[in-house]
Formats: C-alpha cells, sequence, structure tokens
C-alpha cells in the first residue's frame, strides 16, 4: 500500500488511531484530523515514533467550509486521497426525547450525520480520477435503538446505513466503494460516563462474553478498505461479538 493516504476524522485517540496505526502498519501515509490540537500533536508523535508517515489536519467536521477546507489540504499535501473514514462521531450525553432540547437534536445530528455528509461530499472530487474507498461508523444502535437516553444518536445512525448504501450505488461507478462497520460495545472512551453496573450487565448479554477492542473494529475497516474486499459495495459488517442487533 506504499503511497496510498488515508484521512481519518477524530483520528487522534480511541478507535481512530488504533485504526491509523492498522493502516500505517500496512504502509499507508496518514492524516489526521481532529479539533484538539494537543491531542494531535501527540498523536503524530506517537505515528512518527514508530516510523509512520503521519500529519494532523485540524477541523470541525460539523463546519462544511472547514472540511472543504481540509480535505483541499490533504489533497494539495499528498497529491490524493484514497481512503476516508469517516470515524469522527459521539453520543454528546444522555438525553430523553421529552426533555430534549432542538439545539441537542441538531449538535448530535451535526456530529453523527451532517459531518459525514460534508466529508464524503468534499471528498469524492479527489477520488474520482484514480477511485477510491469510503468508510463509515454506523452502531448497533441503529437497528436496536441503543439504551437509555441515545435516541437522536440511534436516528442518525440509523440514517447512516441508508446513506452508505445510497452513496455506494452513486460512486460506484467512479471506482469509489462505500462501506461501512457497525460496533456494539467498544472499550473506549466512548463509554466512560456509562454506569460501570450497566456496562457489566451489557457484557454479560453479549454471546462473546467481552467487549469488542479498537483492533477488532480497525481490522475490519482495513479488510473493507482492501482488495480483498474488492467485490463488497454498500456493505455493513457487524462488530458485536454475537450481540442481537435486529
Amino acid at each position: 500500500m506504499e503511497n496510498k493516504v488515508i484521512l481519518i476524522t477524530g483520528g487522534t485517540r480511541g478507535i481512530g488511531l488504533t485504526t491509523a496505526k492498522r493502516f500505517a502498519k500496512e504502509g499507508y501515509t496518514i492524516a489526521l484530523n481532529g479539533i484538539d490540537s494537543e491531542a494531535g500533536k501527540d498523536a503524530i508523535e506517537i505515528l512518527k515514533s514508530e516510523g509512520y508517515e503521519a500529519t494532523f489536519f485540524y477541523a470541525d467536521v460539523t463546519k462544511e467550509e472547514e472540511v472543504n477546507t481540509m480535505m483541499k489540504a490533504v489533497a494539495d499535501q499528498y497529491g490524493k486521497i484514497d481512503v476516508l473514514i469517516n470515524n469522527a462521531g459521539g453520543l454528546c450525553g444522555r438525553c430523553p426525547v421529552e426533555e430534549m432540547s432542538t439545539d441537542f437534536w441538531n449538535t448530535v445530528l451535526d456530529l453523527n450525520l451532517n459531518n459525514p455528509f460534508f466529508c464524503t461530499r468534499a471528498v469524492i472530487p479527489y477520488m474520482k480520477k484514480e477511485g477510491g474507498s469510503i468508510l463509515n461508523i454506523t452502531s448497533i444502535a441503529a437497528y436496536n435503538g441503543g439504551g437509555p437516553g441515545i435516541a437522536a444518536y440511534a436516528a442518525a445512525k440509523a440514517a447512516i446505513l441508508a446513506f452508505t448504501r445510497a452513496t455506494a450505488k452513486e460512486f460506484i461507478g467512479y471506482n469509489i466503494r462505500v462501506n461501512a462497520v457497525s460496533p456494539g460495545v467498544v472499550d473506549t472512551e466512548f463509554h466512560s460516563a456509562t454506569n460501570k453496573e450497566l456496562m457489566e450487565g451489557w457484557k454479560q448479554g453479549i454471546p462473546a462474553k467481552r467487549f469488542g477492542t479498537p483492533e477488532d473494529v480497525a481490522n475490519a475497516m482495513y479488510f473493507l478498505a482492501s482488495e480483498d474486499s474488492s467485490y463488497l459495495v454498500g456493505e455493513v459488517i457487524q462488530i458485536n461479538g454475537g450481540q442481537d442487533f435486529r
């Protein structure tokens, strides 16, 4: 994969940084995005200390102007973008619908739905010439509604399923494949505010009897971006240890 370039949004920690290491190990040049410059600096130092080529690109991916500027900067520096992983996202907190403000609803959708739209739209001109791969992150919550107080997040992630399949059909003619992964409960900072007793109950309900790891997700995403999956278009891989997601 020498000279291949991957852009990972929200890539400075957790699944994003683990995925960066996975692709870097295979020879990819890494472009990491985030909104915390210090975290970005630390992530780049980690990657470079292991001998990998990596650059941090600051942008708030909920703002389309910043996304457009970032995408151009990555393409200008490296000449192309081969893989985009729309990794940035999050709960933004838990809130029952009855108590939910319109601002909260919009904040969650901006982060989890509008941001992948902005990034996907912006990267297409840079992928059209040679093709590429776009990977979205949905969630088990898209199928089962998730835990308490995450209706907005579940709705956004459900929309990502449809967005993935629609754009997969739209862009395959340019040799751009769009696929997604759907993690269950993955052991990252994402769940740091979740009640530990509740999480232990979740673990007991997982047939594999463990939470997922960032490496589990990173490995699936590498497969989807590789030529080993060249006939997978609009696919969603479940990474949940056997949880019932229907």
